[in-house]
Formats: structure tokens, C-alpha cells, sequence
């Protein structure tokens, strides 16, 4: 049985791709009969031409790069699989200028044969063919017979020299460019799983829950080394600290008392990669850490860059690919690029802005004076709910993943904790009105998704209706005044399977005392397994949460629980 993909059969999925590139009106074009992405408008005959390419899998590379800017050629081989000498001729006769073709090669043998005899045959036709060869594979180093594999600095040197070309310089000098880039660039890579080749049925290697792959390629094989999953941080500390090594062995020297060989001073840009199945949350974040780092080091960031470049499939994992650079290679990278997947406009780095000042909270002062005893019988109270949703968040977590998104646990531990903290303050607020509303305020700060705005709005109307020293009575009605309140925001009523399915019968026990409002409230929570949700995130999964309790009224249960188990007599 093959991996699961969205395409319509393996062997047509570079056709099906071209097809659409080109449908979609983006200002591409193909050469008839090839694998060839052109754009649409022919460059300047005095402009030379940039042809890349190499086996699919890779995108956006090598496609959404072509246009102004960057390639007028991409050629497509299959996935993971160099295109023919006969594709990339095509392309090089397709798009030649009498300023000539530059070929930008990465450093795999079929990419290097393929390529290389396709410019023979241009160059035997009287086209004007240079090369330059990317090879920035800081994993490997120089051990590989074979050399260093071409990896993301790839992108980058489509732009120094695609911006070279737009400015109509000669072939030799954007020749010069790109190989005087590529000699300060290194990358290295690391991968949390595999991807898998359409039409397989498993991919090249396996990986255990906490095991990673160091320094692997872009053709889906595994690295130089496998090792433990790390924090983003230690990620972001290898990845950085072996290519800038790796820099201080090429052409940049060693500085004397510096272990990285680069200078401290140095001009950089920074490309943090997606190998294809990395969230942008984690590769921002490995990002953050990688900028950090390398400017630990000495080196002065110019521009930087963060996304899905050059991928391997769905491959989780990212590269990070750090180069040398001078004010005319940062002036050629900073160009503007009408291309489908580079920055139309790159910005040059300038200092960390200060945070915007964040409008004052309510503040939860704490009083002069201890609070009075009805506050502190009400502190009490709520202490032990704090305890019992702290207890509770993998029972509450477990419940939401079947019917919701998974955090309802975790957000109410996360408020849970936060009041607990705030005990001083909260303990010695003057009246049960400015201790609800202090409550009030804590829990909508720090209780996200639907959950902290009804339970916000419940706890201040909750207070305001409350008298001074409330009795038994008093609770009872503002407990019914804060559930109408939160059905009048919320719009939930009875039946809805919503945390008002536990809330309302509460209310309607009250008079009954705190132990007969935790059972109804309890009866509510498990009377919402056999209803069809309606409102809330369960509702889109209609039948399907049938036979789920809802959490948030599973929630409430607990929570009056807790009351009822703090106060010494249940009936008050």
C-alpha cells in the first residue's frame, strides 16, 4: 500500500504541477514538450539568462523562482531525480540571449553530468554557457569523495545572481558574483522524521519517537549522524556552531584566540529552511534561536530569512545556511524579485524594537488589611477549585482532543495556577464585589480560547450581584444572575452539550445547598454525552461527538465539587 498523497498518479505528478504553475496566470510559461518552467516574458537580449533546476520534491525550488529577479529557467526532473541532458538543453536554448546563459548546478553527480553535457552542446551551438557549482554542505565537510552536496545556499545564489543579470552585467562578472557568494555560504540540516517518494510505500529510513537525523541531504536519505530529539535552542546551537566552523575553514582565516575561524564583526545573512513538514511556529521559533546565537558569536546579521525554501516533501526537520557577505552582495540580495517564493522586497535588519507599552490591567492589589471573613470562605472556595482543575488537566485534555482542539485542560490549569499564585492579593481584597472582579480579571488574562471570556463574564456578574456578607440566599441568586449573564454573551442554552448543561441545573439546585448543585451540575456533564452538539467546537463533528460529555460541562462538575468538598457543611 503506497503513503498516502494528494496527486492523481505518481508518475504524472511533475506534468500535473507544471500544468498548474502555468494555469495559474503567474506570469510562467513552459517549453513545449519539456519539463521546463520559462517565464512568460522573454528577457532582454542584452541580459544574460539563469537556468537552475534538478529533481522535484524540492518546492517552491526550483519553479517559483523563476521570473524577474532570480531564474528565466527551471528544469524539472523527477522527484529526487536529475532532469536529462535533453531537458536542460531545452531550456538553455529556450531561453539564451546574446549575453549568454549562466547555469547554477547543485552538487549531486547527476545534476553536474546531466547539466555540464547540456552546456557542451549549447556552447557547441554558439551559445555563451558558464557554470558555477553549489556545494555549502557544512555536514560533510571535505570527507566525501564526491564532495559537498548543493543544499539552501542554492536559493540564495539564484538571487545574487538573478539581481546581477537584471542590472545587465556580463556573464563573467555574474559568474563571479555567484561563485565569490558561494565561497562564504555553508548550511546544515536536521530532520525529525522521513518523507516518502509518491508512489512508495515506505520512506528511505525510520526514526524512533525521540530520534533525530543530523546533516542529511534534500533527496530524502538519512544524515551523517542520528541522535536524540533536542530543545529548539540545542537545535539551533549545533546547526549554527558547525557552519560557522565550517565558514572559518574556507576562505575567511582564522582569527587568533577564535575557535570558529570567522572574525568577529563579520557580515552575514541567515536562511532558516523548512525542509518541507515544519510548522512555521517551530521553524520561527528555531529561527529566534538561530539569530541569537550568531549573534552571540560576533556576527552582524544584514538579512535573514525563514520558510519553506527548498524541501524534501513532507520531511519534518529544517537547514540553517549562514553566508559572508559584503555591501554588494547584501545590495544584490536585497533587490526586489517578482517571483512566486522569495520576498518580493527583502529588509535589511536594524536593532530589536522596544515592546509597544502594554495598556495597564486591572490591577489585583492586595488590601491594606486582610480581607473580610466572607472573602477569605470565598478564597477558600476557590483554592480548592484551583487544585481540583490542576489535578484534573489530563482528564480534561483527554476529553477535549476527542471532541475539540486539546487544550481545554490545559488552559484551566494555566488560569488555575496563575490565581493560586495571586493568593495574597486576592485574599485581602476589601468586598466579594472587587474579589470576583480581581478573579474576573486574572482568569481572562490568562485563560485562552472560549473558555476565559465565559468564565471572565461569569465571575464578575457573579460579584455583582452579590450583597455585603451574602448568606446562603444571596449565592444562590447570583449564582442564577452570573449563568443568565454568561447564556446571554455565550447564546447556549440547555441541550446545546455546552458547559451551561451543567451551569443551569447547578443554578436551579442552589436553594438545595452546594452539594445538591455539584450532583445536577455533575447529572448536567454526563447527560451531554447523548446529545449533538450545536454550538462550540464539537459541533463540526456532529454525530461523531455523540457519546463524548462535553469537557467544559465535565469542568463545571468539577469545580462545584471542589466547592462542596471545601465548606464544612454542604447544605449552607
Amino acid at each position: 500500500m503506497t503513503a498516502k498523497k494528494i496527486l492523481n498518479a505518481a508518475d504524472d505528478v511533475v506534468e500535473d504541477y507544471i500544468r498548474s504553475l502555468v494555469g495559474a496566470g503567474a506570469g510562467l510559461n513552459r517549453v513545449a514538450g519539456w519539463p521546463v518552467i520559462v517565464r512568460a516574458t522573454r528577457k532582454a537580449a542584452d541580459r544574460v539568462a539563469l537556468v537552475s533546476g534538478g529533481g522535484s520534491g524540492h518546492e517552491p525550488a526550483h519553479a517559483g523562482y523563476v521570473g524577474e529577479g532570480m531564474l528565466d529557467a527551471a528544469v524539472l526532473g523527477p522527484v529526487f531525480t536529475s532532469p536529462s541532458v535533453d531537458a536542460v538543453h531545452a531550456a538553455i536554448r529556450a531561453v539564451a540571449t546574446d549575453a549568454g546563459v549562466l547555469l547554477i548546478i547543485k552538487n549531486y553527480t547527476g545534476d553536474r553530468l546531466n547539466f555540464g553535457l547540456a552546456a557542451e552542446l549549447a556552447r557547441a551551438e554558439g551559445i555563451p554557457v558558464e557554470t558555477v557549482i553549489v556545494a555549502d554542505d557544512a555536514a560533510l565537510g571535505d570527507t566525501s569523495r564526491a564532495g559537498r552536496r548543493g543544499l539552501t545556499a542554492t536559493v540564495l545564489v539564484h538571487k545574487v545572481a538573478g539581481a546581477a543579470a537584471e542590472r545587465g552585467l556580463p556573464l563573467a562578472e555574474v559568474a563571479a558574483l555567484a561563485e565569490r557568494f558561494l565561497a562564504g555560504a555553508a548550511t546544515m540540516g536536521v530532520a525529525l522524521g522521513p518523507c516518502t517518494v509518491p508512489g512508495a510505500d515506505a520512506p528511505n529510513f525510520a526514526l524512533g519517537a525521540d530520534e533525530i537525523e543530523w546533516g542529511l541531504g534534500i533527496h530524502g536519505e538519512a544524515g551523517s549522524e542520528r541522535g536524540q530529539i533536542l530543545p529548539a535552542r540545542e537545535l539551533a546551537r549545533r546547526l549554527v556552531d558547525t557552519v560557522v566552523a565550517d565558514l572559518g575553514t574556507a576562505d575567511l582565516g582564522r582569527a587568533p584566540g577564535d575557535a570558529d575561524g570567522v572574525v568577529s564583526g563579520t557580515d552575514v545573512v541567515v536562511l532558516v529552511n523548512s525542509l518541507g513538514g515544519t510548522p512555521d511556529l517551530d521553524l520561527r521559533i528555531l529561527h529566534g534561536d538561530v539569530l541569537d546565537l550568531v549573534r552571540e558569536k560576533g556576527l552582524r546579521v544584514r538579512l535573514t530569512w525563514a520558510g519553506p525554501f527548498l524541501t524534501s516533501l513532507e520531511m519534518p526537520g529544517a537547514s540553517v545556511t549562514i553566508a559572508r557577505v559584503d555591501e554588494e552582495l547584501v545590495d544584490l540580495l536585497a533587490a526586489p524579485a517578482r517571483v512566486l517564493a522569495f520576498p518580493a522586497a527583502t529588509v535589511e535588519l536594524g536593532d530589536t524594537p522596544e515592546p509597544v507599552p502594554a495598556p495597564a490591567p486591572f490591577a489585583v492589589e492586595p488590601g491594606a488589611h486582610g480581607g473580610p471573613a466572607s472573602v477569605l470562605r470565598a478564597h477558600a472556595a476557590t483554592a480548592a477549585v484551583a487544585r481540583a482543575l490542576i489535578d484534573a488537566e489530563s482528564e480534561l485534555t483527554a476529553l477535549d482532543r476527542q471532541v475539540g482542539d486539546g487544550d481545554l485542560g490545559t488552559n484551566l490549569a494555566r488560569g488555575a495556577r496563575s490565581i493560586l499564585a495571586a493568593e495574597t492579593a486576592l485574599r485581602t481584597q476589601p468586598s466579594e464585589t472587587a474579589y470576583f472582579a480581581a478573579l474576573s480579571d486574572i482568569v481572562r488574562r490568562e485563560v485562552g480560547g472560549t473558555s476565559g471570556p465565559l468564565y471572565s463574564i461569569l465571575l464578575l456578574a457573579l460579584g455583582e450581584a452579590l450583597p455585603e456578607d451574602p448568606d446562603a440566599t444571596a449565592w444562590t441568586g447570583a449564582l442564577r444572575a452570573a449563568v443568565a449573564r454568561v447564556r446571554e454573551v455565550g447564546g447556549a442554552a440547555p441541550g446545546d452539550s455546552t458547559m451551561i448543561d451543567a451551569l443551569q441545573p447547578a443554578a436551579d439546585a442552589a436553594e438545595q445547598g452546594i452539594g445538591a448543585s455539584a450532583a445536577a451540575a455533575r447529572a448536567g456533564a454526563e447527560s451531554t454525552a447523548a446529545l449533538r452538539p450545536s454550538l462550540g467546537r464539537s459541533s463540526y463533528l456532529g454525530d461523531r461527538a455523540v457519546g463524548v460529555p462535553d469537557p467544559g460541562a465535565v469542568a463545571i462538575a468539577i469545580e462545584l465539587e471542589a466547592i462542596a468538598a471545601s465548606v464544612a457543611d454542604p447544605s449552607c
